[in-house]
């Protein structure tokens, strides 16, 4: 279990108002500023509200490092997220399908953010 990430970005007003506007069909908001203190960076949380899980802090990104997958509750939520992510500046990478080459029941679309790094959102049914 993934409790949480931490994303370097380059520019940390461009990849909030990216990621805002994004993760808004999936109810993911950033909620939680955190004020770095004794050397530890700034960060912004963004979470359900309760939980943050997903962090930003201004940085050396480094997209070949990883890849993520948010969760959707549904495939009409998959098509929200692409459709926003797209009109806030992402680049498509993998258009919302059903991909049955993992399994039955896996609906998915990966766009590639400002900096980069490309992400999925998935629903598993």
């Amino acid at each position: 279990m993934i409790d949480h990430i931490i994303l370097s970005v380059s520019d940390i007003k461009r990849s909030l108002k990216f990621y805002e506007a994004a993760l808004k069909p999936l109810d993911i908001t950033m909620f939680m500023p955190f004020k770095g203190v004794d050397g530890h960076a700034d960060l912004w949380g963004f979470g359900d509200g309760k939980k943050a899980f997903f962090w930003l802090k201004q940085g050396t990104p480094y997209p070949d490092a990883i890849h993520w997958g948010f969760e959707a509750g549904d495939n009409k939520d998959v098509d929200a997220f692409y459709e926003a992510a797209l009109a806030a500046g992402a680049k498509d990478r993998i258009s919302p399908r059903a991909r049955v080459e993992y399994y039955p029941g896996y609906y998915a679309a990966d766009v590639i953010d400002p900096d980069g790094y490309h992400f999925e959102v998935v629903h598993k049914s």
